[in-house]
């Protein structure tokens, strides 16, 4: 154990910042690095050298406090201070809309698109052919209305906001009908329960958890009630004795007591999805022929864009929706507007839609290609020439993730990697720690990698991720 003496002699040899920094002048980054990120990691260094000593009780080694140790401190802070804090990351878990992991990748065409737009000014709510103010959902809503064939349109930063618009505008200290089965919670315990509060509008429920009925909404309309309102489960499946109302049936029904009929459709899709051998969802062409009064989804789910909750529906109903002073707080940037845009015209053509849009490409995937990853993907770890890799392949199921489609199972194939003498669980925190991060899972002992997810320009750094790690755990 140290005595006093020993660690006050180790707490009077630590160096001061203005000596760290004179050391640090001789290191080949040293004026790339702000002085602010220097002095913040030299008095980070001593703070924690200064708490190691102080709470030893076993002999301290002096080497902690010698300038070739510093150095290494230092510089590992400032390494991690310059890393942006949002940074891309390789998806190897085989969600393909994972929403920790940003959700749906972007169309190339959506990216090129964006880069245009941010480099110089645009006409965002800029008229060029009446050479006056226009609005800036201008470029996407014609596309929508022409995708969808609703009469109108308007975007606003996620489905959340959508619905919470919508619900304030259409029925606000009004009651609101819902099937009681319907009441969803989406990511972060954000409800629908919780959004109609917000909104003013009262809920009411109808019906039961599994079984609702045409009757129970129409034993439930007064003269209070405000909106008929259907919620897509798209994140859940209730199976076995259920019973559900048809959005065609509640329409039909809100003509005949003339209220107003929207649906939240959740992960919306303008594909229907079955014709790829994928489970049916209803797409927003379908709620659009109903003659639903509003319909909304996200555009960052399997409609494959940026973060959008999607407003669609009659032109009497959004003309109500666009006047509301709320949607100015939800408005989207034009960044969110170029990629959008792109998206949506990719939908013009059906015929390569699916292979310009990452999350659809990713859901569709055959077999074939899958198989032909993660062979690639073996032959560039087995090229690392290292006996302590074992490399096997393994069948895995890929899910679509962020809350869509939540009984579909993709059949796909994983790469598994273990490394003699280094346990799973320290692969998969050093890959995380990577400046380029590498998630996946572990299973049976080995770190996981489900191919389907990971991009063919992956492959290459997931081995160079690797032969950092196997060098660091050389010795």
């Amino acid at each position: 154990m140290n005595d006093n003496s020993e660690i006050k002699n180790l707490l009077r040899s630590l160096p001061g910042v203005d000596r760290m920094l004179e050391w640090f002048k001789a290191e080949p980054n040293f004026e790339e690095i702000p002085r602010s990120i220097q002095v913040g990691a030299a008095r980070s260094v001593i703070e924690a050298l200064r708490s190691e000593i102080l709470a030893s009780i076993a002999e301290t080694d002096p080497e902690i406090i010698s300038k070739v140790s510093i150095l290494r401190r230092v510089n590992r802070i400032i390494s991690d201070s310059m890393q942006p804090n949002l940074r891309p990351v390789i998806n190897a878990t085989g969600v393909i809309i994972h929403t920790n992991l940003g959700r749906s990748l972007l169309a190339d065409s959506a990216l090129e698109n964006m880069q245009q737009i941010a480099a110089g000014y645009s006409n965002l709510e800029f008229d060029l052919k009446a050479g006056q103010r226009g609005s800036r959902y201008s470029s996407v809503e014609e596309l929508i209305c022409e995708i969808s064939q609703a009469e109108a349109a308007l975007v606003v930063n996620n489905n959340a906001g959508a619905v919470l618009l919508c619900l304030e505008t259409i029925a606000s200290g009004k009651n609101v009908l819902v099937s009681r089965g319907e009441l969803v919670e989406i990511g972060g315990s954000f409800r629908i329960p919780d959004v109609m509060t917000k909104s003013g509008a009262i809920l009411k429920e109808v019906g039961t958890t599994n079984r609702t009925h045409l009757r129970d909404y129409e034993n439930a309309i007064d003269e209070h009630t405000g909106l008929l309102l259907k919620v897509h489960t798209s994140n859940y499946s209730v199976v076995g004795f259920t019973s559900g109302v048809s959005l065609q049936e509640l329409v039909a029904l809100g003509k005949q007591h003339d209220i107003p009929v929207m649906e939240d459709l959740g992960s919306g899709t303008f594909m229907d999805l079955s014709e790829f051998g994928l489970q049916k969802e209803p797409t927003v062409q379908e709620a659009v022929t109903t003659g639903v009064d509003v319909v909304s989804f996200s555009g960052d789910k399997l409609l494959g864009g940026p973060q959008t909750g999607i407003i669609a529906g009659s032109k009497q109903m959004l003309d109500q929706v666009k006047e509301n002073p709320i949607t100015r707080a939800l408005r989207i940037d034009k960044l969110t507007l170029a990629a959008l845009e792109a998206t949506l015209r990719l939908y013009r053509d059906k015929t390569t839609v699916l292979d310009q849009i990452p999350t659809l490409r990713m859901l569709t995937m055959p077999a074939s290609v899958i198989d032909t990853k993660a062979a690639r993907l073996l032959e560039h770890l087995q090229k690392l020439d290292d006996n302590r890799l074992e490399l096997q392949t393994f069948e895995a199921v890929s899910r679509a993730g962020g809350g869509s489609l939540p009984m579909l199972q993709l059949p796909s194939r994983c790469v598994g990697v273990k490394i003699a003498g280094v346990s799973a669980n320290r692969i998969d925190a050093w890959l995380r720690a990577y400046h380029l991060p590498v998630i996946g899972r572990i299973e049976a002992d080995f770190f996981m990698m489900d191919v389907r997810t990971v991009q063919a320009k992956d492959l290459a750094d997931i081995a160079a991720a690797f032969g950092d790690l196997l060098k660091e755990t050389s010795t």
